[in-house]
C-alpha cells in the first residue's frame, strides 16, 4: 500500500491530547514534516511545554494510531521527534546565571528562629545597598509571606526568553517567593517529598529571579529531601546555620553542619548565628538577661573552628514586626536592627573571604552512587 500523509493525519486524528481533549491535529500539535521513505514514516509532535506530562503516553497512542489505521507493517516505532513551543529549563549547575551568590539559612531544629533570621538578613542586606532575592524553601511550614505581610499575594506568570516564568513578589526592595503564594494559608500541605521537591525546583528554575548579589534560601529545620533537592539543583555559595544558646539546640546545629560539609555534599559553612543569644527589655537596653543559656553559640563556633557571624538578641519588636509584616531590620536605630545589620556586614565578608579562598560550589550529582 501507498503511503501519503493524509493517511498519517488521519491516523493521528484518532488522538486525543489529555490535557484539552483536542486531537492532536485540530489542537496543531503535528509539525508539517511528514516524511515517507518506503514503509518508514516520521514526523515531529510540538509540545508547549519541553516537561509535559503526557509526552510518553501521546507518542505511544500516536504509533499505535498509526500502526492500526495506516497499516501493521509501518515502521514508525523510535521516528516520532518531540518539539516544544516553550525554551528547555536550564539544566542543574545552569540555573540563575545572574545571581552571584546563593546563601542556605538552616538550623538544625525547629523553633530556633530561623525564618526570622533569613527574612531579616535579606531586608538588612537590601538596605546596604545589595540586590537580594529571597526564596521560602520550607515547604511545609511556610513563614515568610506573613513576615512581609502578602500572605495574599498572586505572582504573576510572564513569557521570558521563551518560556513561562513566575514574577516573584517583590516587598522591601526584595524579590520573594514561597509555596505559601500558591496554596490556602490555613491548610496544611500534605505532600510526599516528590511533590515538595518538584515544587521547589519550580519555584527556583521557573521563575524570573534576574539578577542578584545575594539569593537567600530559608530551608526547612533539620535534614530531608527539600536539602537534597536544593544541593542537587543549586550550587551553594555557603551556609548560615541559626541556634539558640541552649545545648538541646547545639546538638541539632551540629548535626545541620555536619550535613554541609560531609564530603557528599561539601557546601561551605560562612558562619553560626546565635539567635535569641539574650533577652534585652527596651526600655532598658543596656541589660542582658540570658533566658536560654549564655554564649552557647560562641563556644560551639570555637569548638567547630567556625566564625561566630552575629549574636541576636530578644525584644519584644522582633516578634511583634514577623507578625505584622514588618521585619525589624527595617529600623536600623532599634537593638535587633543593629544586631542584623552587623550580621548583613559580617555574611558580606565572609562570603568574599570563601568566594576567595575556595573553588565554586559544585552541584551534587544525583547519578553518583554513595558508598557505606
Amino acid at each position: 500500500m501507498a503511503l501519503y500523509p493524509k493517511l498519517i493525519t488521519d491516523a493521528l486524528s484518532k488522538v486525543r491530547y489529555p490535557g484539552n481533549g483536542k486531537d492532536l491535529v485540530s489542537a496543531g500539535m503535528v509539525e508539517d514534516d511528514i516524511r515517507i521513505d518506503g514503509n518508514k514514516v516520521s514526523f515531529s509532535l510540538i509540545f508547549e511545554k519541553p516537561n509535559d506530562p503526557f509526552i510518553k503516553s501521546v507518542v505511544k497512542a500516536a504509533e499505535t494510531a498509526i500502526l492500526t489505521y495506516v497499516g501493521e507493517d509501518v515502521d514508525i516505532k523510535g521516528n516520532i521527534n518531540i518539539k516544544s513551543r516553550q525554551a528547555q529549563r536550564p539544566e542543574p549547575g545552569k540555573l540563575l546565571p545572574q545571581v552571584k551568590n546563593v546563601i542556605a539559612v538552616s538550623s538544625g531544629k525547629g523553633g530556633v528562629g530561623k525564618s526570622t533570621v533569613a527574612a531579616n538578613l535579606a531586608v538588612a542586606l537590601a538596605q546596604q545597598g545589595y540586590k537580594v532575592g529571597l526564596l521560602d524553601a520550607d515547604i511545609f511550614g511556610p513563614s515568610v509571606p506573613k513576615m512581609f505581610d502578602v500572605e495574599d499575594a498572586r505572582p504573576y506568570v510572564e513569557q521570558i526568553g521563551g518560556r513561562d516564568l513566575i514574577l516573584p513578589v517583590e516587598k522591601y526592595g526584595i524579590k520573594i517567593l514561597s509555596i505559601g503564594f500558591f496554596v490556602d494559608k490555613d491548610s496544611a500541605i500534605i505532600w510526599r517529598g516528590g511533590m515538595a521537591s518538584n515544587a521547589l525546583k519550580q519555584l527556583i528554575a521557573d521563575a524570573d529571579w534576574g539578577e542578584l548579589d545575594y539569593f537567600i534560601l530559608d530551608l526547612p529545620p533539620g535534614t530531608s529531601d527539600i536539602h537534597l533537592t536544593i544541593v542537587q539543583t543549586l550550587a551553594i555559595t555557603g551556609a548560615i546555620v541559626v541556634t539558640t544558646p541552649q545545648e538541646v539546640a547545639l546538638a541539632d546545629a551540629r548535626k545541620g553542619i555536619d550535613m554541609f560539609t560531609n564530603e557528599k555534599v561539601n557546601v561551605p559553612v560562612l558562619g553560626l548565628v546565635e539567635n535569641m543569644a539574650w533577652f534585652t527589655p527596651a526600655e532598658l537596653p543596656e541589660n542582658k538577661y540570658y533566658l536560654f543559656g549564655k554564649e552557647g553559640g560562641k563556644r560551639l563556633s570555637e569548638e567547630l573552628n567556625i566564625a561566630l557571624l552575629g549574636q541576636i538578641p530578644i525584644v519584644q519588636s522582633i516578634c511583634e514586626g514577623g507578625d505584622i509584616g514588618k521585619p525589624v531590620a527595617l529600623d536600623p536605630d532599634s537593638i535587633t536592627g543593629m544586631a542584623f545589620a552587623d550580621l548583613a556586614r559580617s555574611v558580606v565578608e565572609a562570603t568574599d573571604i570563601r568566594n576567595k579562598t575556595q573553588k565554586p560550589t559544585q552541584i551534587v550529582e544525583t547519578h553518583k552512587t554513595v558508598k557505606p
